[in-house]
C-alpha cells in the first residue's frame, strides 16, 4: 500500500509543471468530506502565474524533452531547433498528436514558410504558457500556424486582434495585406472589417505607401462604394492615376476603374484640365467619352432639366462622403454630456455647375439625452405630456435647412455624420451614420458610446469630434421624367 501511494505521489510531481492539480486532503488514504457551507466560505489561492513561469522555464531549458522540433524554412537550408514535450503538444493540438504518432525518431521535421518559421518559437511558447505578444507584421504568420495546427483559441484571438488593430502603426501598412489574407482564407469577418476601415479612412490611405500595393480586385471593390470618406472625387482620380502608373494593370481593369470614377462630382474646370493634361485620361479617353459627355451636360443644365431626358439616379451623380467645405463642416462638441448644442454651416446646393454657386444654410442641433420616439409614444397613449429630454435618453442630432427654397424642388438631401475616435494613438473614423433629418432614424446613433466616461474611445480630449456632410440625391427626379 505504501509502495502504491508513493508511486502515485511521484507521478503527480512529474506532471506538476503541466497541470493544475486539485488536491484533496487525505488521512490514512480516506478523503475528508467538506461541508457545503465550508466550501462556500473557502478562499482561493491562485498560483497560476507561478505555473506559467515554470512552464516557460521548462520550454526554455528543455528539461525532460522527448521530442526535437526541427523547423525547416522552405527553399532554404535554414533550420530552427526547439526542444519540446510531446505531452504538451498533443494536449494542445490534434495535428501534433497525429504527427508525433507517425514519427520514427525523436526528431519531428516541420517545413514552414520564412514568415511562419520566424515566429514559430512564439507559437510554441503559446502552447506552453497560453499568452503571446503580437505585432501587426506577425499576425498573418501566427494565424496561419494556428489554423494549420488547429489551435482554434489562438486563431480566434488573432482574428479579434486584427479587427481591433487596423489603425495600428506599421512601417509599410498592414490593412491591405490582412484584407488579401482574409479573402484567401474565406474569413468574412476580417475581410469586411478591413474593407470598411479602408473605405472610411481612404483619404489617409491614399497618402500612404499601402495604397499602391492594393490588388486589382480590391481597387475595383473600393471604386464601387458610396461610403468612401475622402476630400473629393478629384483626390480619388489622382490617386487612381498614381496606382495605375505604379502597377500597370490590364486594360480591362484600367477601364473598369476609370468608369467607376464619379465625374459628375468633379467641377468642370478640373475636368477640362484632366482631359488635356492627365496621361491616364489621354490614354483611355475613348473608354469614358460617354461619361464625360453626360457629365458636362449635367454641369451645364439644372438637374430638373437634365432629368427630363437622362437618368440622374446613377452612381455618376451619387456623392460619396467628401470632407471638403463645399459638402459640409466639422463639428467639435466639448463636454458633450452637458447640454444641448447647436451650430450653423453652409454647403453648396448641389455639385452641378448650375447649383454649385448657390448656398444653403443648415442648422444642426445635438441633444445628449434625447428620448427615443418609441418611448415618447408611450406617454401619448397615457395622455401624459411628452418630455423632450431625460437622463435616460440617448444622443441625437437633427439637421434642417434654415430656410426653404424653390431650388429644393426635385432634390432630397441625405445627411451623413462621421464620428471620429482615437485608436492606437491615431484619429480614425469610427462610425458613419446616414439619415434624412434626424439620427433617430438610424436607431443606433452612438448607442455604444459611454460619453459620461472621460476615457471613452469616442472622446478626444473630452470632446466629441464629428463631421457633417449634406449630399443632394436626385432620385426623385425620375418620377418627373416623361
Amino acid at each position: 500500500m505504501h509502495h502504491l501511494f508513493g508511486q502515485r505521489i511521484s507521478t503527480m510531481v512529474c506532471l506538476s509543471g503541466l497541470f493544475v492539480v486539485f488536491a484533496v486532503q487525505t488521512v490514512g488514504g480516506a478523503a475528508l468530506k467538506q461541508e457545503a457551507s465550508l466550501e462556500n466560505s473557502a478562499t482561493l489561492l491562485n498560483h497560476s502565474m507561478a505555473l506559467v513561469q515554470r512552464m516557460e522555464a521548462l520550454l526554455a531549458l528543455g528539461n525532460g524533452s522527448d521530442v526535437t522540433l526541427r523547423i525547416q524554412t522552405v527553399s532554404t537550408d535554414e533550420v530552427k531547433v526547439i526542444q519540446a514535450h510531446s505531452l504538451v503538444l498533443t494536449l494542445q493540438s490534434d495535428v501534433f498528436d497525429e504527427l508525433l504518432q507517425m514519427r520514427n525518431s525523436s526528431n519531428l521535421v516541420l517545413r514552414e514558410s520564412a514568415e511562419c518559421a520566424s515566429v514559430f518559437d512564439k507559437f510554441i511558447r503559446y502552447l506552453y504558457c497560453g499568452d503571446i505578444s503580437v505585432r501587426p507584421d506577425q499576425a498573418i504568420a501566427l494565424h496561419r500556424l494556428a489554423s494549420k495546427y488547429h489551435i482554434w483559441a489562438l486563431q480566434q484571438g488573432l482574428t479579434r486582434y486584427m479587427t481591433q488593430h487596423l489603425s495600428s502603426d506599421s512601417p509599410t501598412g498592414h490593412v491591405v495585406s490582412w484584407y488579401q489574407y482574409a479573402v484567401q482564407t474565406g474569413d468574412t469577418t476580417l475581410r469586411d472589417s478591413c474593407l470598411q476601415y479602408l473605405s472610411w479612412n481612404l483619404s489617409s490611405v491614399l497618402q500612404s505607401a499601402e495604397w499602391r500595393s492594393i490588388s486589382d480586385e480590391l481597387l475595383l471593390s473600393l471604386m464601387q462604394r458610396s461610403d468612401l470618406v475622402l476630400q473629393s472625387e478629384l483626390e480619388l482620380y489622382e490617386a487612381l492615376e498614381a496606382w495605375m502608373s505604379q502597377n500597370q494593370p490590364p486594360d480591362m481593369t484600367a477601364e473598369s476603374a476609370l468608369r467607376a470614377v464619379r465625374y459628375g462630382m468633379i467641377p468642370p474646370q478640373h475636368l477640362f484640365r484632366l482631359q488635356k493634361q492627365s496621361p491616364l485620361m489621354l490614354k483611355y479617353y475613348e473608354s469614358v467619352r460617354d461619361l464625360l459627355f453626360l457629365t458636362f451636360q449635367f454641369h451645364a443644365a439644372s438637374p430638373v432639366q437634365l432629368a427630363k431626358y437622362f437618368d440622374v439616379n446613377c452612381s455618376l451623380f451619387m456623392p460619396r462622403n467628401y470632407l471638403s467645405s463645399a459638402w459640409g463642416s466639422p463639428w467639435v462638441i466639448n463636454n458633450p454630456t452637458r447640454d444641448d448644442r447647436s451650430f450653423s454651416f453652409q454647403t453648396q446646393l448641389g455639385p452641378s455647375g448650375h447649383d454649385a454657386s448657390k448656398r444653403v444654410t443648415w442648422n444642426a442641433l445635438f441633444s445628449p439625452r434625447w428620448l427615443p420616439l418609441s418611448v415618447r409614444s408611450t406617454y401619448s397613449e397615457h395622455g401624459s405630456m411628452q418630455p423632450t429630454r431625460t437622463d435616460g435618453g440617448q444622443p441625437r442630432i437633427i439637421i434642417t435647412p434654415a430656410t426653404s427654397s424653390p431650388d429644393f424642388a426635385g432634390v432630397s438631401f441625405q445627411k451623413t455624420v462621421i464620428v471620429a475616435a482615437r485608436q492606437q494613438g491615431k484619429v480614425v473614423v469610427r462610425h458613419v451614420y446616414n439619415f434624412h433629418q434626424s439620427t433617430e432614424e438610424t436607431g443606433d446613433f452612438l448607442a455604444d458610446a459611454d460619453l459620461q466616461r472621460r476615457t471613452s474611445e469616442y472622446l478626444i480630449d473630452s470632446s466629441l469630434y464629428l463631421h457633417i456632410i449634406v449630399k443632394p440625391i436626385y432620385h426623385s427626379l425620375i418620377i418627373a421624367r416623361k
